[in-house]
Protein backbone atom coordinates (compact mmCIF):
# COMPACT_ATOMS: atom_id res chain seq x y z
CA UNK A 1 0.00 0.00 0.00
CA UNK A 2 1.60 3.36 -0.98
CA UNK A 3 2.52 5.64 1.65
CA UNK A 4 -0.36 8.08 3.23
CA UNK A 5 -0.53 11.84 1.35
CA UNK A 6 -1.43 13.20 5.00
CA UNK A 7 -1.27 11.66 8.54
CA UNK A 8 -2.78 12.89 11.30
CA UNK A 9 -2.98 11.34 14.69
CA UNK A 10 -5.06 12.79 17.84
CA UNK A 11 -4.74 16.08 16.46
CA UNK A 12 -6.31 19.17 18.96
CA UNK A 13 -6.24 22.86 19.25
CA UNK A 14 -8.62 25.27 20.95
CA UNK A 15 -8.56 28.93 21.10
CA UNK A 16 -9.26 30.38 24.30
CA UNK A 17 -12.24 28.17 25.89
CA UNK A 18 -13.48 27.14 22.29
CA UNK A 19 -12.02 23.62 21.56
CA UNK A 20 -11.61 23.33 17.96
CA UNK A 21 -10.17 19.84 16.76
CA UNK A 22 -10.78 17.10 19.27
CA UNK A 23 -8.33 13.96 18.82
CA UNK A 24 -8.78 14.38 15.28
CA UNK A 25 -7.36 11.28 12.97
CA UNK A 26 -7.13 10.75 9.54
CA UNK A 27 -5.61 9.24 7.05
CA UNK A 28 -5.40 10.14 3.45
CA UNK A 29 -4.35 8.01 0.34
CA UNK A 30 -3.07 8.95 -2.67
CA UNK A 31 -5.50 9.09 -5.93
CA UNK A 32 -8.80 9.71 -4.17
CA UNK A 33 -11.00 12.75 -3.79
CA UNK A 34 -11.97 13.49 0.34
CA UNK A 35 -15.07 15.35 1.18
CA UNK A 36 -14.46 17.03 4.52
CA UNK A 37 -18.52 17.81 5.21
CA UNK A 38 -19.47 19.87 7.81
CA UNK A 39 -21.07 23.47 9.08
CA UNK A 40 -19.37 26.31 9.46
CA UNK A 41 -17.27 26.47 12.64
CA UNK A 42 -17.19 22.71 12.82
CA UNK A 43 -13.07 22.49 12.43
CA UNK A 44 -12.66 21.86 8.39
CA UNK A 45 -10.60 25.27 7.96
CA UNK A 46 -8.45 24.61 11.01
CA UNK A 47 -7.69 20.98 10.14
CA UNK A 48 -6.64 22.64 6.67
CA UNK A 49 -4.55 25.08 8.15
CA UNK A 50 -2.59 22.34 10.31
CA UNK A 51 -2.05 20.76 7.02
CA UNK A 52 -0.66 23.42 5.23
CA UNK A 53 1.89 24.14 8.41
CA UNK A 54 -0.04 27.70 9.18
CA UNK A 55 -0.81 26.75 12.64
CA UNK A 56 1.46 24.50 14.71
CA UNK A 57 -0.27 21.29 16.17
CA UNK A 58 -1.12 22.29 20.11
CA UNK A 59 -1.09 18.07 20.57
CA UNK A 60 -0.90 15.68 18.41
CA UNK A 61 0.98 15.14 15.57
CA UNK A 62 0.39 16.02 11.33
CA UNK A 63 2.77 14.73 8.31
CA UNK A 64 2.04 15.40 4.71
CA UNK A 65 4.20 13.72 2.66
CA UNK A 66 5.73 12.11 5.59
CA UNK A 67 6.78 15.64 6.27
CA UNK A 68 6.23 18.27 9.01
CA UNK A 69 4.72 21.07 7.16
CA UNK A 70 5.77 23.86 9.88
CA UNK A 71 9.32 22.32 10.29
CA UNK A 72 9.23 22.19 6.30
CA UNK A 73 7.49 24.14 4.73
CA UNK A 74 8.83 24.25 1.32
CA UNK A 75 8.98 21.05 0.14
CA UNK A 76 5.45 20.47 1.85
CA UNK A 77 3.62 23.69 -0.32
CA UNK A 78 6.01 22.85 -3.22
CA UNK A 79 3.81 19.95 -4.43
CA UNK A 80 0.23 21.68 -2.79
CA UNK A 81 -2.22 23.07 -4.22
CA UNK A 82 -4.25 25.62 -2.10
CA UNK A 83 -8.15 27.17 -3.09
CA UNK A 84 -10.26 28.77 0.11
CA UNK A 85 -13.30 30.88 -0.59
CA UNK A 86 -11.67 34.07 0.33
CA UNK A 87 -9.37 33.60 -3.16
CA UNK A 88 -7.23 36.31 -1.33
CA UNK A 89 -5.36 37.43 -4.69
CA UNK A 90 -3.42 40.56 -5.44
CA UNK A 91 -5.86 43.28 -7.06
CA UNK A 92 -2.82 45.12 -8.86
CA UNK A 93 -1.42 41.96 -10.50
CA UNK A 94 -3.20 40.57 -14.29
CA UNK A 95 -4.53 37.12 -14.88
CA UNK A 96 -0.85 36.59 -16.89
CA UNK A 97 1.21 38.30 -13.90
CA UNK A 98 -0.29 35.91 -11.62
CA UNK A 99 0.30 32.79 -13.26
CA UNK A 100 3.85 33.77 -14.29
CA UNK A 101 4.30 34.69 -10.31
CA UNK A 102 3.08 31.64 -9.37
CA UNK A 103 5.06 29.63 -11.73
CA UNK A 104 8.25 31.02 -9.91
CA UNK A 105 7.27 28.86 -6.97
CA UNK A 106 6.97 25.63 -8.98
CA UNK A 107 9.13 23.72 -10.89
CA UNK A 108 6.29 21.27 -11.99
CA UNK A 109 4.42 24.23 -14.02
CA UNK A 110 2.32 22.79 -16.81
CA UNK A 111 2.12 26.29 -19.44
CA UNK A 112 0.10 24.17 -21.95
CA UNK A 113 -2.33 23.07 -19.16
CA UNK A 114 -2.73 26.69 -17.82
CA UNK A 115 -3.53 27.74 -21.51
CA UNK A 116 -5.53 24.85 -21.80
CA UNK A 117 -7.89 25.72 -18.53
CA UNK A 118 -7.89 29.76 -19.32
CA UNK A 119 -9.34 29.08 -22.88
CA UNK A 120 -11.92 26.13 -20.77
CA UNK A 121 -12.95 29.14 -18.60
CA UNK A 122 -12.80 31.64 -21.40
CA UNK A 123 -10.31 33.99 -19.28
CA UNK A 124 -8.56 37.14 -20.49
CA UNK A 125 -5.23 36.75 -19.38
CA UNK A 126 -4.90 40.94 -19.58
CA UNK A 127 -7.06 41.56 -17.24
CA UNK A 128 -6.40 42.52 -13.99
CA UNK A 129 -7.59 40.62 -11.23
CA UNK A 130 -9.87 43.55 -10.13
CA UNK A 131 -11.40 43.43 -13.00
CA UNK A 132 -13.04 40.46 -12.57
CA UNK A 133 -15.91 38.81 -11.37
CA UNK A 134 -16.22 36.57 -8.23
CA UNK A 135 -16.89 33.34 -10.67
CA UNK A 136 -14.01 34.20 -12.66
CA UNK A 137 -11.26 34.93 -9.60
CA UNK A 138 -12.00 31.55 -8.22
CA UNK A 139 -11.21 29.84 -11.84
CA UNK A 140 -8.00 32.09 -11.73
CA UNK A 141 -7.25 30.96 -8.25
CA UNK A 142 -7.71 26.85 -9.07
CA UNK A 143 -5.88 27.33 -12.59
CA UNK A 144 -2.54 28.83 -10.33
CA UNK A 145 -3.62 25.92 -8.07
CA UNK A 146 -3.80 23.39 -10.33
CA UNK A 147 -1.09 24.28 -13.47
CA UNK A 148 1.62 23.01 -11.47
CA UNK A 149 0.07 19.60 -11.13
CA UNK A 150 0.17 19.56 -7.44
CA UNK A 151 0.27 15.71 -5.83
CA UNK A 152 -2.19 17.53 -3.11
CA UNK A 153 -4.87 19.44 -3.72
CA UNK A 154 -6.69 21.61 -0.73
CA UNK A 155 -9.98 23.04 -1.25
CA UNK A 156 -11.74 24.57 1.51
CA UNK A 157 -15.35 25.82 -0.11
CA UNK A 158 -13.98 26.48 -3.37
CA UNK A 159 -17.28 26.85 -4.98
CA UNK A 160 -19.26 29.08 -2.22
CA UNK A 161 -21.35 31.83 -3.79
CA UNK A 162 -20.71 30.98 -7.06
CA UNK A 163 -23.48 30.22 -9.91
CA UNK A 164 -24.18 27.17 -10.92
CA UNK A 165 -21.99 27.33 -14.11
CA UNK A 166 -19.03 28.52 -12.74
CA UNK A 167 -19.13 26.12 -9.96
CA UNK A 168 -19.53 23.17 -12.73
CA UNK A 169 -16.24 24.27 -14.58
CA UNK A 170 -14.59 24.45 -11.42
CA UNK A 171 -15.67 20.90 -9.79
CA UNK A 172 -14.58 19.20 -12.99
CA UNK A 173 -11.11 20.56 -13.08
CA UNK A 174 -10.87 19.48 -10.04
CA UNK A 175 -12.07 16.03 -11.09
CA UNK A 176 -9.93 16.01 -14.18
CA UNK A 177 -6.55 17.14 -12.02
CA UNK A 178 -7.11 14.37 -9.70
CA UNK A 179 -7.97 11.75 -12.39
CA UNK A 180 -5.58 12.37 -14.91
CA UNK A 181 -2.37 11.32 -12.67
CA UNK A 182 -3.71 9.53 -9.80
CA UNK A 183 -3.38 12.29 -7.22
CA UNK A 184 -4.81 13.31 -4.30
CA UNK A 185 -7.78 16.46 -3.42
CA UNK A 186 -9.83 17.04 -0.09
CA UNK A 187 -12.89 19.18 -0.70
CA UNK A 188 -14.46 20.98 1.82
CA UNK A 189 -17.77 22.09 1.51
CA UNK A 190 -20.90 22.47 3.30
CA UNK A 191 -22.96 21.86 0.11
CA UNK A 192 -23.68 18.26 0.91
CA UNK A 193 -24.74 17.50 -2.80
CA UNK A 194 -21.53 19.08 -4.20
CA UNK A 195 -19.56 16.77 -2.17
CA UNK A 196 -21.45 13.47 -2.75
CA UNK A 197 -20.99 14.20 -6.45
CA UNK A 198 -17.36 14.79 -6.41
CA UNK A 199 -15.79 12.46 -3.51
CA UNK A 200 -14.37 9.14 -3.59
CA UNK A 201 -14.40 8.83 0.55
CA UNK A 202 -16.56 11.26 2.87
CA UNK A 203 -14.60 12.42 5.89
CA UNK A 204 -17.69 14.06 8.29
CA UNK A 205 -16.73 16.63 10.43
CA UNK A 206 -18.73 18.33 13.97
CA UNK A 207 -17.83 20.67 16.64
CA UNK A 208 -14.00 19.49 15.84
CA UNK A 209 -14.51 15.86 15.71
CA UNK A 210 -14.76 13.50 13.11
CA UNK A 211 -18.32 11.68 13.11
CA UNK A 212 -17.79 9.54 10.39
CA UNK A 213 -15.08 8.45 7.90
CA UNK A 214 -15.18 5.79 5.21
CA UNK A 215 -15.25 5.60 1.38
CA UNK A 216 -19.22 7.15 -0.03
CA UNK A 217 -20.39 3.69 -1.39
CA UNK A 218 -19.64 2.21 1.78
CA UNK A 219 -21.77 5.17 4.00
CA UNK A 220 -24.56 4.99 1.16
CA UNK A 221 -24.83 1.45 1.65
CA UNK A 222 -25.26 1.31 5.44
CA UNK A 223 -27.63 3.68 5.82
CA UNK A 224 -31.43 3.93 4.70
CA UNK A 225 -34.56 6.14 5.23
CA UNK A 226 -38.29 4.86 5.97
CA UNK A 227 -40.79 6.38 6.38
CA UNK A 228 -43.33 4.56 7.83
CA UNK A 229 -46.99 4.76 9.19
CA UNK A 230 -46.25 4.23 13.03
CA UNK A 231 -50.03 4.79 14.20
CA UNK A 232 -50.18 0.54 14.89
CA UNK A 233 -46.96 0.46 16.20
CA UNK A 234 -46.74 -0.49 20.29
CA UNK A 235 -43.06 1.32 20.81
CA UNK A 236 -41.33 4.30 20.08
CA UNK A 237 -39.44 2.77 17.11
CA UNK A 238 -37.00 6.21 17.57
CA UNK A 239 -35.60 4.15 20.48
CA UNK A 240 -34.65 0.91 18.02
CA UNK A 241 -30.90 0.77 17.99
CA UNK A 242 -29.72 1.62 14.88
CA UNK A 243 -32.76 4.10 14.03
CA UNK A 244 -30.64 7.71 13.97
CA UNK A 245 -33.31 10.20 13.85
CA UNK A 246 -36.70 10.49 13.12
CA UNK A 247 -39.03 13.24 11.49
CA UNK A 248 -43.27 13.38 12.52
CA UNK A 249 -44.75 14.18 8.98
CA UNK A 250 -48.19 13.88 10.07
CA UNK A 251 -49.44 10.14 10.69
CA UNK A 252 -46.05 8.78 9.07
CA UNK A 253 -42.26 9.48 10.22
CA UNK A 254 -39.04 9.24 8.28
CA UNK A 255 -36.51 7.24 9.82
CA UNK A 256 -32.82 7.77 8.98
CA UNK A 257 -31.25 4.07 10.26
CA UNK A 258 -27.91 2.61 10.46
CA UNK A 259 -27.92 -0.60 8.38
CA UNK A 260 -28.26 -3.67 9.01
CA UNK A 261 -29.27 -3.07 12.12
CA UNK A 262 -32.35 -2.09 11.38
CA UNK A 263 -34.16 -3.75 8.28
CA UNK A 264 -37.48 -4.62 6.85
CA UNK A 265 -38.49 -6.96 8.99
CA UNK A 266 -37.44 -5.34 12.20
CA UNK A 267 -39.59 -2.38 11.31
CA UNK A 268 -42.28 -4.91 10.72
CA UNK A 269 -42.01 -6.90 13.45
CA UNK A 270 -43.05 -3.67 15.66
CA UNK A 271 -45.60 -2.75 14.33
CA UNK A 272 -45.01 -0.37 11.22
CA UNK A 273 -46.03 -0.18 8.26
CA UNK A 274 -43.46 0.59 5.51
CA UNK A 275 -44.73 3.30 3.27
CA UNK A 276 -41.23 3.76 1.55
CA UNK A 277 -37.22 1.97 1.88
CA UNK A 278 -34.46 3.70 0.14
CA UNK A 279 -30.85 4.35 0.64
CA UNK A 280 -30.63 7.45 2.62
CA UNK A 281 -28.59 10.81 0.96
CA UNK A 282 -25.71 12.27 2.61
CA UNK A 283 -27.83 14.89 3.74
CA UNK A 284 -30.12 12.46 5.85
CA UNK A 285 -27.09 11.14 7.13
CA UNK A 286 -25.49 14.18 8.42
CA UNK A 287 -28.63 15.50 9.99
CA UNK A 288 -29.41 12.32 11.35
CA UNK A 289 -25.32 12.26 12.73
CA UNK A 290 -24.81 15.84 13.86
CA UNK A 291 -28.15 17.37 14.25
CA UNK A 292 -30.68 19.37 12.51
CA UNK A 293 -29.15 22.80 13.42
CA UNK A 294 -25.43 21.78 12.01
CA UNK A 295 -27.70 21.34 8.86
CA UNK A 296 -29.54 24.67 9.06
CA UNK A 297 -26.50 26.62 9.96
CA UNK A 298 -24.62 25.16 6.55
CA UNK A 299 -27.67 26.22 4.60
CA UNK A 300 -28.15 29.54 5.84
CA UNK A 301 -24.39 30.22 4.84
CA UNK A 302 -24.90 29.32 1.09
CA UNK A 303 -28.07 31.21 1.22
CA UNK A 304 -26.07 34.33 2.57
CA UNK A 305 -22.90 33.53 0.20
CA UNK A 306 -25.62 33.51 -3.44
CA UNK A 307 -27.43 36.41 -2.25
Amino acid sequence: MPDPVVDVQQLSRSYGRTQALKQVDLLVRPGQVYGLVGANGAGKTTLIKHLLGLLRAQQGQVRVFNRDPVREPVPVLQQIGYLSEQRDLPEWMRVDELLRYTRAFHPGWDADYAAELLDTFGLDPSKKIKELSKGMRAQAGLIAAVAHRPQLLLLDEPSTGLDALVRRDILNAIIRAVADDGRTAIFSSHLLEEVQLMSDRIVMIDAGQILLDGTLDDLLECHHTFVVDTRNAPIDLVNLPGVLSSEDHGPHSKLVCEHPRVNHEELLANGAQIIQARGATLTEIFVARAGRTQVGKMQQTDEVAMS
